[in-house]
């Protein structure tokens, strides 16, 4: 692989992320690590987390990437300016579109939805301040219980449980803030739902930032347009459940098992 574009996340959220980059970039080769070793993201504190993302980056190091993408807010709110400090490879991250939400927003209330950590984090509400004129216009919603969905495989092969699920979930979100007509998908693994969201809530205006962020990587390096798939296991979330997605999506790449020392 030629200067690849290293993509990772704690599971298959990032995919969606790297399909935007193949698209826009056809001939950018790319890294996509799928860590289920470590999913979920959202229930790491600080700490831990930060200790998460530097054994990542060091392991994805030996691919010579001209660029890694961070495909997870969580870390990107919580760590990112951490990790810059020890890297030369660029690094980019996922952050909620919070002006674009506001700027269509209808009553001016909006919603970010993330998994814990991220909605706890004392960083997002800094980030908040930084980027709403009023933050109190802005909710924080945990949606870790909808991450679950996609990476256990639920929302592929129980869908009528996971409709119910969503649905369920949504109604809670409308009867707690009936104001909100914008939501953000603020884990790269809450697109994989969006078909499910609309069923549940159809005038609700749902943001994913995966465009933004490849926009911002610029013109990449010209490669031959591969993409080599790498994943970690743990019991709970194995290797063979995570093919099994793949290839109900029509995903057919090279998938290589690894552990991140």
């Amino acid at each position: 692989m030629h200067q690849p574009i290293a993509v990772f996340d704690a599971g298959i959220g990032s995919y969606a992320i790297v399909a935007e980059i193949h698209k826009r970039l056809p001939q950018q080769d790319i890294v996509y690590f799928a860590d289920r070793a470590s999913f979920p993201y959202g229930s790491k504190g600080r700490e831990e987390l930060l200790a998460v993302m530097q054994r990542t980056l060091r392991f994805l190091e030996g691919y010579h990437p001209s660029a890694i993408v961070i495909a997870s807010n969580a870390p990107s709110i919580m760590v990112l300016d951490d990790l810059r400090q020890n890297t030369l490879v660029p690094l980019f991250g996922v952050y909620p579109p919070i002006e674009e939400a506001l700027a269509t927003s209808n009553s001016g209330k909006v919603g970010i939805m993330g998994v814990q950590s991220l909605i706890e984090s004392s960083l997002l509400k800094q980030f908040i301040t930084h980027h709403a004129p009023q933050p109190g216009n802005v909710s924080l919603i945990n949606a870790s219980s909808m991450v679950e969905l996609v990476e256990n495989g639920a929302f592929l092969f129980d869908p009528e449980a996971t409709q119910k699920a969503v649905s369920s979930f949504m109604d809670d979100v409308v009867s707690q803030y009936p104001d909100i007509d914008t939501l953000t998908l603020s884990s790269t693994h809450l697109p994989w739902l969006r078909s499910f969201f609309e069923a549940a809530q159809p005038g609700c205006r749902l943001l994913d930032p995966a465009e933004s962020i490849v926009s911002n990587l610029g013109d990449g390096t010209q490669g031959t347009g591969q993409i080599q798939g790498l994943v970690t296991e743990s019991e709970v979330y194995n290797v063979e459940t995570f093919r099994r997605m793949l290839q109900q999506f029509g995903i057919d790449i090279p998938l290589e098992v690894v552990s991140v020392p």
